[in-house]
């Protein structure tokens, strides 16, 4: 008998690893977000695996063949289950997201300080598209909170980047 969906306080991310991180070289920008999202998220985040029992888990999150993988486990790195998605729904958003590290650079390159204040605002309501979609696409597999959720879009664009 499968247990129920435990209480999404119960569980969380104690700690994720990101696959094939050191394939490519990342920018300094990407490079700040891929830190700052993986602070943040193991600092604070809610995430509750159909399915499995409460506690603590270890993601390893990658992009495989063109599909998402979330491979959950143990701390102790025991297999748990693995959630596959389709990229095709994140793609646009990802695509969106490049342009705007893109035009940050450029921005900050040209010492464009207003330009960078607006690029700034529309990264944060990408970031939260980018949030919905994930909840959407991970609802009835993975019980997870709105910052969770921005976190992991963050980090989806950038194991993107390495591709």
């Amino acid at each position: 008998m499968t247990p129920p969906n435990p209480p999404v306080a119960a569980c969380r991310l104690a700690d994720l690893v990101l696959e094939g991180e050191a394939l490519t070289r990342l920018s300094p920008l990407i490079e700040a977000d891929r830190a700052q999202a993986v602070a943040d998220l193991l600092a604070e985040n809610s995430f509750a695996p159909a399915g499995v029992a409460p506690g603590d888990y270890r993601l390893r999150l990658s992009i495989q063949g063109g599909r998402l993988v979330f491979d959950i486990r143990q701390p102790d790195d025991a297999p748990l289950t693995a959630i596959v998605l389709a990229l095709g729904p994140f793609r646009a958003l990802i695509k969106d997201y490049q342009m705007l590290v893109d035009s940050h650079i450029l921005a900050v390159e040209e010492g464009r300080e207003d330009r960078i204040q607006a690029i700034d605002m529309g990264r944060r309501g990408l970031h939260n598209e980018g949030a919905e979609l994930m909840t959407t696409r991970l609802r009835g597999k993975v019980a997870i909170d709105f910052e969770t959720a921005r976190r992991l879009f963050t980090l989806i664009c950038v194991l993107h980047q390495r591709i």
